[in-house]
């Protein structure tokens, strides 16, 4: 398989799971604990998958870069935590080096 379709699938398991730990309540509530627990499980195992093929510090800027802008836009549009300007620009500023990463870098394993 795809070693990048492989990564935006654990990206997409620990999005998931990062959002289920926010309506786990601490833990307190069952089903979302077990379902961020299995999110993050299957998100561990993708990722172990894909540093077989990319740089681990390619891997994880991606991973790490896309999971920060995918859980802000999901924590507006779901939970109506609206990020400002500043917050806005910072992300702005994740996604360029992650596009410059995988632009211009020889370490990206392409």
């Amino acid at each position: 398989m795809n070693h990048w379709l492989l990564l935006a699938c654990a990206i997409a398991a620990e999005v998931c799971g990062t959002t289920l730990l926010k309506y786990s309540d601490g833990f307190t509530r069952a089903a979302p604990t077990i379902g961020a627990l299995a999110a993050f499980a299957l998100a561990f195992y993708l990722v172990s998958l894909v540093f077989r093929v990319l740089p681990v510090g390619i891997t994880y800027a991606v991973w790490s870069g896309v999971g920060i802008v995918l859980t802000a836009f999901i924590g507006w549009i779901f939970l109506g935590q609206k990020p400002d300007l500043p917050a806005l620009l910072g992300m702005a500023m994740i996604v360029g080096g992650v596009v410059v990463i995988n632009l211009f870098s020889r370490t990206g394993g392409h």
